[in-house]
């Protein structure tokens, strides 16, 4: 079986500005859940709108971690098939597109439904489209029935493989992220 070796010309950790960006977003990721969770459970219009907020926050801060990304140097691989480094990088991509898709579908939806989208008091993100109930219900759709799943798949895949590392192969991988 191929494996890939790292390379001894790259460091062994990401950049701090990688690790922030991967720590904030999962942070953010918690409380939009925590958010939604509380609004299920109380019907408090405070948490749907705090979840709204959150939402576009984890939208703009993946954008710029997309940015991030682009220009900076990943560490080495850590030795591994071949196969399991194709689907590492599979899975780290389809959580990059869930988590700006997920916000972009919550938005539209609500810009579809009529709803104008307030940002912690700061801003505003106003209805730019005309109302459309059949769309807003297509977004409601895509968020809550189709992306929603796949991010818990790929959180779960994420994280199961991260302590696979760690605790089955004991290869130290967790390391490059703290």
């Amino acid at each position: 079986m191929d494996k890939v070796q790292p390379s001894v010309t790259q460091v062994n950790k990401w950049s701090v500005m990688s690790r922030v960006f991967h720590w904030i977003s999962a942070l953010l990721l918690l409380v939009t859940w925590a958010m939604i969770f509380l609004y299920g459970n109380t019907d408090n219009s405070l948490y749907i709108n705090l979840h709204k907020a959150f939402g576009v926050s984890l939208l703009f801060w993946m954008l710029a971690r997309v940015i991030n990304r682009v220009f900076t140097k990943a560490p080495p691989a850590v030795a591994m098939p071949k196969w399991q480094v194709v689907i590492s990088q599979l899975t780290h991509f389809a959580l990059y597109a869930l988590l700006i898709a997920m916000p972009v579908a919550g938005l539209l939806m609500s810009i579809y439904g009529g709803r104008p989208v307030d940002v912690f008091g700061l801003f505003q993100i106003p209805v730019f489209v005309e109302i459309d109930r059949s769309a807003a219900r297509f977004y409601n759709d895509l968020h809550t029935d189709i992306i929603w799943p796949m991010i818990l798949v790929f959180t779960v895949a994420h994280i199961g493989a991260a302590l696979f590392h760690q605790f089955i192969q004991k290869d130290k991988l967790i390391n490059r992220i703290l």
